[in-house]
């Protein structure tokens, strides 16, 4: 039996001091900036605001600061906030809890579930922003993936470690063959941000494009578009850094992102908000130096060991291509497989335009006799695709372009290859052989 003494000990054994709270006041409010004074806090510090009622608070994230007063951007509606509110720092580092236990729950930017299944068992916590690879130790892109799609597999053959670019308007299929990346593409993880899109699309992907047997090794991270521009972009932060968590764990990992433009309206909507410049289409610098390194936070880990292969979706509004966020894209990432809706509006699906299309790790993936086989293929559908419009009305003659000759000869074989259901996976053999027999028939 324990003495008195003794059990005093134990008891004071278990009590832990806290770091002493740092609070300041609140002195102004502009839309969904918060202004603080009395109160220092690095940049990523989360803050939490007193509401009038004193009941409740108000978290928030520190995202810039000018002399002695600190912009805060709210997790939510800072209703019932008023003057001279108190504002103390909770946590001076953005930090993320991880574990194997996230796989096959559904979680929002700050880790917590959204599913309904209870609490997550958290094992430890990292940084959110993650820490930077040397570029002299990540591995190279030496193993395919099959994506189960002819149409990559064979003319845009993609690499375990790949960093993708899916772009499209709205309404041209990229939710669909979103979908049939994630449920065809051998992995042994997937990650999936959904970031700024409407809420109900993430029911939808889990219960429809994901299914049970997809969700038990995936990890689902939501932010739909009604919440607050911080939690998007944590949301986005957290997308990878659970990426590289398992990557770092030795596992090929899937990670989607839609959208990537989603991610900028996010930051655009913060910088603006504590002034920085707009730029092109209103965009402020800070979204043109946090995109590239965001997308270099996937790969092939260090020295080959694990990989995150990546697919962005970039929505080009109105069919833009010359949008500022294609353009970062397509100069940051490893190639684009872009949608089109002329495509698209003759119910050809997936609706790849080869034209705009490019994996640029694909030379170093196939066989010489496949690459030469997926070029002639791309050139002859290209070629008919150029003129469609004089063949359909009867205005060319045969016999004046050979190669032409030949688009018009294969095309229903060309054609059959492009086109695929959604729930029909190829393995990539079965599609490159298919490519094989088509080139086979043309006259080189």
């Amino acid at each position: 039996m324990l003495d008195f003494a003794t059990q005093v000990d134990l008891e004071i054994a278990k009590l832990t001091l806290s770091e002493p709270l740092m609070s300041g006041k609140l002195v102004r409010v502009v839309g969904l900036t918060l202004e603080a004074k009395g109160i220092v806090a690095p940049l990523g510090a989360h803050c939490r605001v007193e509401n009038i009622d004193m009941g409740s608070f108000v978290d928030a994230e520190v995202v810039g600061f000018n002399d002695d007063t600190l912009y805060l951007m709210p997790f939510s509606e800072p209703n019932g906030i008023g003057p001279g509110a108190r504002v103390w720092v909770v946590s001076k580092h953005a930090k993320a809890s991880l574990g194997e236990a996230m796989l096959g729950r559904v979680i929002d930017g700050l880790g917590q579930p959204l599913d309904g299944a209870g609490p997550i068992a958290y094992s430890e916590q990292l940084g959110l922003e993650g820490l930077a690879i040397n570029p002299m130790e990540r591995g190279s892109i030496t193993k395919t993936l099959d994506t189960g799609i002819k149409a990559i597999n064979t003319c845009l053959t993609l690499g375990q470690g790949q960093r993708i670019g899916l772009v499209a308007g709205s309404g041209v299929g990229k939710s669909v063959l979103l979908g049939m990346l994630t449920r065809n593409t051998a992995a042994d993880v997937v990650i999936i941000g959904l970031i700024g899109e409407r809420g109900r699309e993430v029911q939808e992907f889990i219960h429809n494009t994901l299914g049970e047997d997809g969700l038990a090794k995936a990890v689902v991270i939501a932010a739909p578009a009604n919440i607050s521009p911080v939690l998007r972009l944590k949301a986005t932060y957290l997308t990878h850094l659970v990426a590289e968590y398992f990557r770092d764990r030795g596992k090929n990992v899937l990670m989607l992102c839609d959208s990537l433009t989603r991610v900028a309206h996010a930051q655009r909507e913060i910088g603006l908000a504590i002034g920085e410049p707009p730029t092109a289409k209103g965009y402020p610098p800070s979204v043109f130096a946090m995109l590239p390194r965001l997308i270099e936070r996937a790969g092939v880990g260090r020295h080959g060991h694990g990989s995150i292969t990546a697919v962005y979706t970039v929505l080009a509004e109105g069919d833009d291509r010359s949008d500022p966020i294609v353009d970062i894209a397509r100069a940051s990432l490893d190639g684009q497989v872009l949608l089109s809706r002329a495509l698209a509006d003759a119910a050809h699906y997936p609706a790849i335009d080869l034209a705009g299309s490019i994996s640029r790790v694909m030379p170093m993936l196939v066989p010489p006799e496949v690459l030469k086989a997926a070029n002639r293929f791309r050139r002859l559908w290209s070629l008919y695709q150029q003129n469609e419009d004089l063949i359909q009305v009867g205005a060319y003659e045969r016999g004046t372009n050979p190669d032409l000759d030949e688009a018009i000869k294969l095309r229903p074989s060309m054609e059959d290859l492009l086109r695929q259901m959604s729930d029909v996976s190829v393995p990539i053999y079965e599609s490159q052989a298919a490519i094989l027999r088509i080139t086979a028939q043309v006259k080189n």
